[in-house]
Parts: structure tokens; sequence; C-alpha cells
């Protein structure tokens, strides 16, 4: 059996590949490392929990007691866990300097004790900045973080470059765009604008919406860190991009238009600071390297995305009630 360690497994991204890795591959056993914050939601993985092949393990990974049990039973690891709320970030930011820099420096540690065959760490384009009207970020751009959020994660970024190129750890990055899909957190746009158009409440759209993006359908991010995890190089960073750009109001209004909702729904709100304008990923090192590239279409992607949502209100009632954090998490 393959063993692999994953963090922050019961949150939005994390929640998906571990779906993707057990569906795909009869010779791995998950580990899923949570410590089940307020976006760690166990109703997410509640139907694989009697899995053999599955393990939910409750822990922090700024505790090396916790990381360290848990690292010694692990081969591989890929790391999801952190603070990822740019709104959190500027309402506390010291949370996420500990959970998103420290976190990962005392997971890095554990992994490198214990001889960890491959360290995937997911980043996200957030740390390379504003990108302004034109241009796509490489992984030659340089780190101009403008957010506490994403402060915290390129220095993370920056130790796990450190660790390989210092200790030669296997480590690899990825750096992907705006995911959207099934079982993400309602405080992110698209789920928030589902959720509320459902309700008939107001969509909240920071400033003029015309803040851009490049999303991505989650499977089809997983599909990419796993091509990582088993055939990326030791020591690069791999942009993940969808190639789809979108304004957020432009996204607002295509989901209100699919719920057959009225865009008198939307209620334009001051924006936050610092808020960057436009992000956009060049993925075509992992398309040429790895020969990865996004499968499902932006129309396609949302379409599953709203179904997904409107097929489980009780997944929406219980994670906006809080009542999924009285569980305790799985296995």
């Amino acid at each position: 059996m393959n063993k692999l360690l994953v963090t922050g497994g019961c949150g939005f991204i994390g929640t998906n590949f571990i779906r993707h890795v057990l569906n795909k591959y009869p010779d791995y056993r998950v580990i899923n490392f949570d410590a089940l914050t307020y976006a760690g939601n166990p109703d997410n993985l509640e139907d694989i929990a009697s899995n053999g092949r599955y393990e939910f393990v409750r822990g922090d990974i700024t505790s090396a007691a916790d990381v360290s049990a848990v690292m010694k039973r692990a081969q591989k690891v890929v790391h999801f866990a952190a603070e990822s709320h740019v709104d959190r970030s500027i309402e506390g930011p010291e949370v996420f300097t500990r959970t998103n820099t420290l976190g990962t420096q005392v997971l890095l540690d554990h992994a490198r004790a214990c001889g960890i065959e491959r360290f995937i760490h997911v980043s996200t384009d957030e740390v390379y900045g504003d990108l302004g009207d034109t241009g796509y970020f490489t992984e030659d751009s340089p780190l101009a973080p403008n957010s506490p959020y994403s402060a915290s994660k390129a220095g993370a970024d920056l130790l796990v470059h450190a660790y390989h190129h210092t200790f030669g750890f296997p480590a690899i990055i990825t750096r992907c765009s705006n995911n959207y899909g099934a079982y993400q957190f309602p405080e992110k746009l698209v789920p928030l604008m589902i959720v509320n158009a459902l309700a008939g409440k107001p969509l909240p759209v920071y400033g003029d919406g015309k803040n851009v993006r490049d999303w991505l359908y989650v499977q089809d991010h997983c599909a990419a860190i796993d091509r990582v995890l088993h055939h990326g190089k030791i020591g690069e960073v791999y942009n993940i991009g969808g190639n789809n750009e979108w304004c957020n109001i432009d996204i607002v209004k295509l989901i209100l238009k699919e719920l057959g909702k009225p865009e008198s729904l939307i209620n334009f709100v001051q924006d936050r600071p610092g808020h960057d304008r436009r992000y956009a990923i060049d993925a075509v090192k992992i398309k040429n390297e790895l020969g990865w590239e996004p499968a499902v279409t932006f129309a396609d992607g949302i379409k599953r995305t709203i179904k997904w949502y409107v097929d489980h209100p009780e997944w929406i009632s219980r994670t906006k009630s809080g009542a999924y954090r009285q569980q305790g998490g799985g296995r």
C-alpha cells in the first residue's frame, strides 16, 4: 500500500482530492489530518468514513506532537491545510502566519526526519500579487503578495524551497488559480452567490465587481496534483490554471441566470482593502512537462457546481448553522 498523508482533507480541495485518490488508486491508503477549524467539514467525507483505506486523524499542523505521531505512518504528503480566506486574514493576520507559515515549517521538519518520499505543497497564484491588465503569471514571476493571507502562503513557499535547496528535501510546489466546485465553504464567491441566490438573499459584490480571476474546476485541480505527485520533478514549481478569466460580476450574473433569479439581488458593497485587480495563470509548463490541462469547461463546471448545491440543501443548512462542527470527523 502507498501511504499518503493529506493535510486539511476536510476542506474544499482536500476533500475532493481524497475522493479522487481513493477512487483512482486501489493501492493507496489515505490518512486525512485535519484540525477541523470552521472550514474543515467532516460532513464532506462522512460517506467514506468506513472505507478501510481511509483514516481520519484530528490534529494541528502547528503542533510538533500531533505532526510527529502521524508523519511516521506516511510515505508521501500532499499539504493543503491552510487558512485561506483573504477577508479573515485582514481582520486577524496572526492565525494565518501561525497556520500557513509556521505550520508548514513544522510539517517540513517532521517530514524530513521521517524520510518522506515526496512532499507536495499546494499554494496559490495570490503569492504573485496583482498582475495588472495584461500578461500571465509564470513560475518565474516574482513573489509580491499583497494580503496577510498571500504573504503567509509566500512565506510557506519560500520555506519549502529552502528545505529543498538546503537539505535536498523532496518537495514540489504547486500554485493554482481560483477553484470552484462541490464542498466549498460558502464564504467564497461562487458558493456564497449560489447559497444566497437560492435563499433569495442579497448577493454582496465587492467594489465594481470587475476584479478578474482565472477559474479552475476543482476536479481538474485534483487531477493536476495527482500528476505532480506521481510525475513532477523534485524541486520544481508548477502553476495550475484554468485559462479561464472571468470578472466577478459576470460570474454572479451567470449564477443568477442559471438559477432563474433576478439581478436585483446584486448588492455592491465597499471593496476589501488592497483588493488585487487581476490574476491569471500561464500553465504551459505543467502541460508540456506532465501532460496536464483542464478537462472541464467553465460552462459545464459551473452548471455541475450549481446543481451540487441545489441537490444538497442539508449540507448547506448544516454548514451555515454550524451543526457540522458537532461531529468528531470520521473513524
